[in-house]
Protein backbone atom coordinates (compact mmCIF):
# COMPACT_ATOMS: atom_id res chain seq x y z
CA UNK A 1 0.00 0.00 0.00
CA UNK A 2 1.19 3.81 -0.36
CA UNK A 3 1.76 6.33 1.62
CA UNK A 4 -0.70 8.69 -0.29
CA UNK A 5 -3.60 5.83 0.18
CA UNK A 6 -2.85 5.31 3.65
CA UNK A 7 -3.40 9.02 4.54
CA UNK A 8 -6.52 8.66 2.29
CA UNK A 9 -7.49 5.58 4.25
CA UNK A 10 -6.69 6.68 7.36
CA UNK A 11 -8.04 10.23 7.27
CA UNK A 12 -11.31 9.26 5.63
CA UNK A 13 -11.62 6.62 8.54
CA UNK A 14 -10.52 8.88 11.45
CA UNK A 15 -13.34 11.47 10.14
CA UNK A 16 -15.97 8.45 10.46
CA UNK A 17 -15.17 7.60 13.80
CA UNK A 18 -15.44 11.04 14.38
CA UNK A 19 -19.26 10.94 13.37
CA UNK A 20 -19.28 7.94 15.59
CA UNK A 21 -19.14 5.33 12.44
CA UNK A 22 -17.36 2.16 13.74
CA UNK A 23 -16.63 1.25 9.76
CA UNK A 24 -13.91 3.78 9.98
CA UNK A 25 -11.77 1.79 12.12
CA UNK A 26 -11.94 -0.89 8.84
CA UNK A 27 -10.02 1.90 6.51
CA UNK A 28 -6.81 2.32 8.75
CA UNK A 29 -3.70 0.10 8.11
CA UNK A 30 -3.55 -3.24 10.11
CA UNK A 31 0.17 -4.21 9.29
CA UNK A 32 3.28 -2.73 10.49
CA UNK A 33 3.98 -1.04 7.54
CA UNK A 34 0.73 1.12 7.95
CA UNK A 35 1.55 1.98 11.13
CA UNK A 36 4.99 3.70 10.81
CA UNK A 37 3.75 5.19 7.62
CA UNK A 38 0.88 6.80 10.15
CA UNK A 39 3.39 8.97 11.73
CA UNK A 40 3.30 10.96 8.99
CA UNK A 41 0.31 12.38 11.16
CA UNK A 42 3.16 13.78 13.55
CA UNK A 43 4.10 15.69 10.35
CA UNK A 44 0.20 16.63 9.24
CA UNK A 45 -0.22 18.17 12.91
CA UNK A 46 2.74 20.11 13.42
CA UNK A 47 1.10 23.64 11.72
CA UNK A 48 -2.00 22.83 13.60
CA UNK A 49 -0.16 22.73 17.08
CA UNK A 50 2.16 25.51 16.39
CA UNK A 51 -1.21 27.28 15.66
CA UNK A 52 -2.61 26.40 18.83
CA UNK A 53 0.85 27.18 20.38
CA UNK A 54 0.47 30.75 18.92
CA UNK A 55 -3.19 30.91 19.98
CA UNK A 56 -2.28 30.41 23.55
CA UNK A 57 -0.07 32.96 23.37
CA UNK A 58 -2.26 35.38 22.41
CA UNK A 59 -4.46 35.36 25.44
CA UNK A 60 -1.35 34.07 28.01
CA UNK A 61 0.72 36.35 26.55
CA UNK A 62 4.02 35.95 24.46
CA UNK A 63 7.01 34.01 26.30
CA UNK A 64 9.99 36.48 26.77
CA UNK A 65 12.16 33.76 24.48
CA UNK A 66 9.56 32.76 21.83
CA UNK A 67 11.30 31.13 19.62
CA UNK A 68 13.03 29.44 22.30
CA UNK A 69 9.88 28.59 23.86
CA UNK A 70 8.17 27.15 20.25
CA UNK A 71 11.25 24.80 19.56
CA UNK A 72 11.18 23.63 23.18
CA UNK A 73 7.16 22.81 22.37
CA UNK A 74 8.37 21.32 19.17
CA UNK A 75 10.38 18.42 20.96
CA UNK A 76 7.69 17.77 23.25
CA UNK A 77 5.24 17.31 20.47
CA UNK A 78 7.62 15.13 19.06
CA UNK A 79 8.53 13.18 22.45
CA UNK A 80 4.91 12.76 23.23
CA UNK A 81 4.14 11.22 20.13
CA UNK A 82 6.34 8.84 20.09
CA UNK A 83 6.36 8.33 24.13
CA UNK A 84 3.35 7.43 24.08
CA UNK A 85 3.28 4.90 20.92
CA UNK A 86 6.78 3.09 22.80
CA UNK A 87 4.20 3.34 26.53
CA UNK A 88 1.27 2.01 24.62
CA UNK A 89 2.89 -1.10 22.88
CA UNK A 90 3.58 -3.03 26.64
CA UNK A 91 -0.34 -1.65 27.66
CA UNK A 92 -1.57 -3.69 24.26
CA UNK A 93 0.34 -6.88 24.84
CA UNK A 94 -0.57 -7.39 28.51
CA UNK A 95 -4.23 -6.78 27.51
CA UNK A 96 -3.57 -9.59 25.13
CA UNK A 97 -3.76 -7.80 21.93
CA UNK A 98 -0.41 -7.44 20.76
CA UNK A 99 -0.95 -8.24 17.19
CA UNK A 100 -3.79 -5.34 17.24
CA UNK A 101 -1.40 -3.08 18.05
CA UNK A 102 -0.49 -1.45 14.69
CA UNK A 103 -4.49 -0.90 13.81
CA UNK A 104 -4.37 0.40 17.66
CA UNK A 105 -1.59 3.18 16.35
CA UNK A 106 -2.24 3.62 13.13
CA UNK A 107 -5.87 4.71 14.63
CA UNK A 108 -4.74 6.81 17.44
CA UNK A 109 -2.45 8.89 15.07
CA UNK A 110 -5.27 9.52 12.11
CA UNK A 111 -7.76 10.27 15.05
CA UNK A 112 -5.32 12.84 16.48
CA UNK A 113 -5.42 14.86 12.88
CA UNK A 114 -9.20 15.05 12.88
CA UNK A 115 -8.63 15.97 17.46
CA UNK A 116 -6.11 18.96 16.44
CA UNK A 117 -8.93 19.87 13.80
CA UNK A 118 -11.17 19.74 16.67
CA UNK A 119 -9.07 21.83 18.95
CA UNK A 120 -8.31 24.09 16.34
CA UNK A 121 -12.35 24.84 15.33
CA UNK A 122 -13.30 25.45 19.27
CA UNK A 123 -10.05 28.14 19.28
CA UNK A 124 -11.30 30.09 16.40
CA UNK A 125 -14.15 32.04 17.59
CA UNK A 126 -11.98 33.25 21.30
CA UNK A 127 -9.51 34.36 18.96
CA UNK A 128 -11.83 36.48 17.19
CA UNK A 129 -13.11 38.22 20.08
CA UNK A 130 -15.79 35.41 20.78
CA UNK A 131 -17.20 36.18 24.80
CA UNK A 132 -15.31 33.81 26.92
CA UNK A 133 -17.99 31.62 28.07
CA UNK A 134 -18.26 30.93 24.28
CA UNK A 135 -14.48 30.15 23.58
CA UNK A 136 -14.18 27.92 27.13
CA UNK A 137 -17.72 26.06 25.81
CA UNK A 138 -16.69 25.38 23.23
CA UNK A 139 -12.63 24.20 24.24
CA UNK A 140 -14.90 21.94 26.67
CA UNK A 141 -16.78 20.46 23.53
CA UNK A 142 -13.80 19.54 21.60
CA UNK A 143 -11.56 18.35 24.54
CA UNK A 144 -14.43 15.65 25.54
CA UNK A 145 -14.90 15.08 21.89
CA UNK A 146 -11.56 14.72 21.46
CA UNK A 147 -11.08 12.11 24.33
CA UNK A 148 -14.45 10.06 23.37
CA UNK A 149 -12.63 9.82 19.40
CA UNK A 150 -9.96 8.38 21.13
CA UNK A 151 -11.69 5.95 23.61
CA UNK A 152 -13.69 4.80 20.83
CA UNK A 153 -10.97 4.47 18.40
CA UNK A 154 -9.25 2.71 21.39
CA UNK A 155 -12.17 0.11 21.86
CA UNK A 156 -12.59 -0.77 18.26
CA UNK A 157 -9.03 -0.85 16.69
CA UNK A 158 -8.12 -3.49 19.81
CA UNK A 159 -11.68 -5.34 20.53
CA UNK A 160 -11.49 -4.49 24.19
CA UNK A 161 -13.73 -3.19 26.99
CA UNK A 162 -14.63 0.19 27.94
CA UNK A 163 -12.35 0.32 30.81
CA UNK A 164 -9.34 -0.95 28.62
CA UNK A 165 -9.58 1.97 26.05
CA UNK A 166 -10.04 4.43 29.25
CA UNK A 167 -6.86 3.27 30.69
CA UNK A 168 -4.93 3.91 27.43
CA UNK A 169 -6.81 7.21 27.18
CA UNK A 170 -5.53 8.08 30.30
CA UNK A 171 -1.90 6.98 29.79
CA UNK A 172 -1.87 9.38 26.98
CA UNK A 173 -3.53 12.43 29.07
CA UNK A 174 -1.08 11.37 31.56
CA UNK A 175 1.81 11.65 29.25
CA UNK A 176 0.95 14.96 27.87
CA UNK A 177 0.33 16.27 31.51
CA UNK A 178 3.82 15.20 32.12
CA UNK A 179 5.22 16.78 29.66
CA UNK A 180 3.46 19.81 29.61
CA UNK A 181 4.02 20.24 33.87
Amino acid sequence: MSLATDIRGGLSGAFLLARGRPEGILRMSHDAAGAARSFWAVAICLPGFVLLRLLTWQTAGTPPDALHALAASALLYVIGWAGYALLSRPVVAAYGRAVRWPRFIAAWNWCNVVQYILLLAASMPGAFGAPGWVDQALGLIALFWALWLQWFATRLALDVRGWQATLLVLLDVVVGLFLGG
